[in-house]
């Protein structure tokens, strides 16, 4: 089978929805971790924009997907994604997966989909029920299954709540090899540790879809306004009220992003209300602007390359198509259909 460099590595899948410009959270939750195990891995990163039209409301939805998959991938290269160690691609570039979701469903009971708890918090978030939310919704788990099996990939890095998603892949993947004989691996869940993010609201975490977010592409000055909007303690209302730094989401990303004795300052001016919340978000601001410097620029230099991402999105559509043709022919040979 065509693969990423090394044969002898383990095979990573993991995709993105095309929503656009990645943020903070985004960043510390999942793409820090994919440049990382590109030195151990063989590693496969899709733009998964068929899963993007399970939750579109309008044609302008489905019109900003394509522009929004450019913004994403500009963002994973200029984190350090590489082209040349890892296959990034679109999926709807590569065919063979639609034919392998339908085969799945064929053999993927209902009730396994409808128990997943994420689908139900999905058709409440979409203010539906189960009788009026459409079908590619109630399927997402078994695209998202087919997505991981064409490539035989056997490692997904997921958080904590994505793990009953991988477990129905496994389930999947079980029925299947039990009826066709052994075709694909059962992935196993790389389980990522990494920071939670809380957004500007201090409450929940870091959304777009709750406008808390802080995009990495921002301009350092569109990175402190936004920070400036920030909650911090509910209780400190004035300048002089001692603050409770536990509590406060500027302190917590001061944990991250500072280094400890800027965090031990923090901590004892704050307590002792010789720091105020704005002094603090200034700070915080100048301390993530730095971080983010590199990450910005060489998004900037990819971003001034006409056609780059669309070549690098070719190039690693040829790749995945590669693995998949070999891979669906295989299904329909063990499935008795060629």
């Amino acid at each position: 089978m065509t693969q990423p460099s090394n044969n002898h590595k383990g095979v990573i899948f993991s995709g993105m929805r095309p929503t656009g410009l990645l943020h903070l959270g985004n960043y510390m939750g999942a793409l820090q971790n994919w440049v990382t195990l590109q030195e151990d891995y063989n590693c496969i990163y899709c733009a998964v924009d068929i899963h993007a039209l399970t939750t579109v409301e309008s044609s302008e939805d489905i019109k900003s997907i394509k522009p929004n998959i450019e913004d994403m991938v500009l963002d994973w290269l200029a984190a350090g994604v590489d082209p040349e160690k890892s296959i990034v691609f679109v999926q709807s570039h590569v065919p063979e997966v639609m034919s392998l979701h339908t085969l799945l469903s064929m053999v993927t009971p209902l009730g396994w989909l409808t128990r997943v708890p994420t689908f139900k918090d999905k058709v409440r978030q979409m203010h539906e029920t189960e009788e009026t939310v459409n079908y590619g919704l109630v399927g997402y788990p078994v695209l998202q299954t087919a997505d991981i099996i064409l490539y035989k990939a056997d490692t997904v890095p997921v958080g904590q709540d994505q793990i009953p998603h991988i477990e129905l892949s496994r389930e999947i993947v079980r029925r299947f090899n039990n009826l066709f004989g052994e075709t694909f691996p059962e992935p196993q869940a790389k389980l990522t540790e990494a920071p939670l993010i809380l957004g500007l609201d201090g409450q929940n975490k870091m959304s777009k879809t709750l406008d808390n977010h802080l995009d990495l592409a921002s301009t350092p000055e569109e990175t402190s306004k936004r920070l400036l909007t920030a909650f911090t303690d509910p209780q400190r209302l004035r300048r002089d009220d001692p603050g409770r730094p536990e509590i406060c989401n500027i302190y917590s990303l001061h944990k991250i992003f500072s280094g400890p004795e800027a965090v031990k300052t923090v901590y004892d001016e704050c307590t002792a209300a010789t720091r105020g919340c704005v002094d603090c978000k200034r700070h915080i601001a100048d301390n993530l602007n730095d971080y983010l410097r590199e990450l910005r620029e060489r998004r900037e230099d990819l971003k001034a390359k006409p056609g780059y991402v669309q070549e690098i999105l070719h190039e690693g559509g040829k790749k995945a198509r590669t693995i998949a043709i070999e891979t669906l022919a295989e299904v329909y040979y063990k499935m008795g259909l060629s």
